[in-house]
C-alpha cells in the first residue's frame, strides 16, 4: 500500500570533500532537510555526475544507498558488523554511477548506540542479533525508511537503483512512492568476528548474502 508522505524540503547544501582512511577521496555535496517525519538530522550526499543535463527519457538512473549510522563500524572500524566496509564501497560506487548516499541517524537498527552495545553483551552470551534487541524491549529492526523517501522526493528523485542487500529497504521505499527499478547487491565483508551476525541477517532478515562456504562451515 502506498503511503502519502508530508513534503520535506532542502534546508541547506554545501560542498564537502571526503577522504577515507585508505586514501580514497571524492567530492560530495551534502544536503540537510526540514520536515522529515522523525525530526532527525539525516544527510544526503550527492556523489558523481548526478546533475548532468539529459533528456528526460535518457536520464541515468541514480544509484542510491540508505545507510544507517554505525558509529562503531563507520568511524572506529569495528569488525563485529560489515557497516564500515559497506559505507566505503557505497561512496565509491555511487561516485562512479552518480547518485546519493543517504546517511540515516538510526544506530543499532534503530535502537540507539547504548542499546546496541547492550545487545552486543547479550550476543557474547550466545543470543543472536535480532533476539538480543527483543530481549532489551525493542523490535528486531526498528528502522524506518520513510524519511529516506522524503529526502529523495525533496531532491527530485522518484526512480532509483538501490544499492543494498536488504529487501526491507526496497519494500519501504516502494510503499513511500519511490520506484525501485533494480536492487544492486553490495559486497559481502565477512570475518571471524562478524560471521554469525551475517549468517543471522541472511537467515532471519532475508538479506541477499552469499557467504563463503569455507567460513559458513565454521559454526560459532
Amino acid at each position: 500500500m502506498l503511503t502519502r508522505l508530508p513534503a520535506a524540503r532542502i534546508r541547506t547544501q554545501v560542498e564537502l570533500p571526503l577522504r577515507f582512511a585508505d586514501g580514497f577521496a571524492v567530492a560530495a555535496r551534502v544536503f540537510t532537510f526540514d520536515g522529515l517525519v522523525d525530526d532527525r538530522e539525516h544527510l544526503a550526499f550527492a556523489l558523481g555526475d548526478h546533475t548532468a543535463p539529459h533528456p528526460a527519457d535518457e536520464r541515468p538512473l541514480p544509484l542510491i544507498r540508505p545507510h544507517s549510522e554505525c558509529l562503531t563500524g563507520d568511524v572506529f572500524g569495528s569488525q563485529r558488523c560489515d557497516c564500515g566496509p559497506q559505507l566505503r564501497e557505497a561512496v565509491e560506487r555511487i561516485a562512479e554511477a552518480g547518485g546519493y548516499l543517504l546517511y540515516l541517524r538510526q544506530e543499532g537498527r534503530g535502537i540507539g548506540l547504548y542499546s546496541k552495545l547492550d545487545a552486543y553483551g547479550l550476543q557474547d552470551a550466545g543470543v543472536d542479533t535480532y533476539d538480543a534487541n527483543v530481549a532489551l524491549g525493542h523490535g528486531e529492526d526498528e528502522r524506518s525508511y520513510v524519511a529516506a523517501a522524503q529526502m529523495l522526493h525533496a531532491l527530485g528523485v522518484s526512480r532509483v537503483a538501490l544499492l543494498s542487500n536488504n529487501p526491507d529497504k526496497a519494500r519501504q521505499l516502494r510503499s513511500s512512492g519511490v520506484t525501485v527499478v533494480e536492487q544492486v547487491p553490495t559486497g559481502v565483508y565477512v570475518s571471524a568476528a562478524n560471521l554469525r551476525y551475517l549468517e543471522t541477517k541472511a537467515r532471519r532478515g532475508r538479506h541477499t548474502l552469499e557467504l563463503p562456504s569455507v567460513l559458513s562451515g565454521r559454526r560459532r
